[in-house]
């Protein structure tokens, strides 16, 4: 019998994860320097955010390529993403650059499937459908165009975007809710 192989806490992909967690108050400090609307200081926070975002798809991606899943990483990394996102939300919130239902919609479907997911962990593991990572990457790719100083055209884009994002943070909501409904039951009708 092989013995499992230990993850060492301190590895790439947690330093990634710590990295971005770091980088959400660097990003809030460029966002509102200057008054919030100056366009070096934008650039600079869309370049904080960008490089943030870039490390999410880099330590999920090397936690499993490499091994380095930890339970540490499990918990921090969401924690991470949610106050990398939350943060830019309420920023151009507070901003008024972007209207405060929009980040209160997407707040709340973030805590409430987390809550979920806590609430449903004794029978299993809700993973991130396709759905929920096409939200997350639209949603993303809408708050960096937010972030970058205003011109008509990105704000066209970005609100073309940000509906996309809208639209797959209630719908995937919906089935995350369905799909820990299900779970459920399916545990409780296997105790019977």
């Amino acid at each position: 019998m092989t013995e499992a192989r230990k993850v060492p806490l301190l590895n790439v992909a947690n330093i990634l994860t710590m990295a971005r967690l770091a980088l959400v108050p660097v990003f809030l400090f460029s966002l509102f320097e200057a008054g919030g609307f100056d366009t070096t200081w934008r650039l600079i926070a869309f370049g904080v955010f960008a490089v943030a975002s870039f490390t999410d798809h880099i330590d999920g991606t090397l936690a499993r390529k490499h091994g380095l899943i930890t339970d540490f990483g499990k918990i921090a990394d969401p924690i991470a993403d949610k106050a990398l996102t939350g943060s830019a939300l309420v920023g151009l919130s507070i901003l008024d650059v972007l209207p405060w239902w929009i980040t209160i919609t997407i707040a709340v479907r973030e805590i409430g499937i987390t809550l979920l997911r806590f609430w449903v962990i004794r029978y299993g593991v809700i993973p991130a459908s396709r759905g929920g990572k096409a939200k997350t990457l639209a949603q993303v790719i809408a708050i960096g165009l937010f972030v970058l100083p205003p011109n008509d055209v990105l704000q066209l884009v970005a609100w073309a975007i940000m509906v996309v994002a809208l639209v797959l943070t209630v719908v995937t909501g919906i089935d995350y809710v369905i799909h820990a409904f299900r779970m459920k039951a399916r545990a409780g009708r296997a105790v019977l």
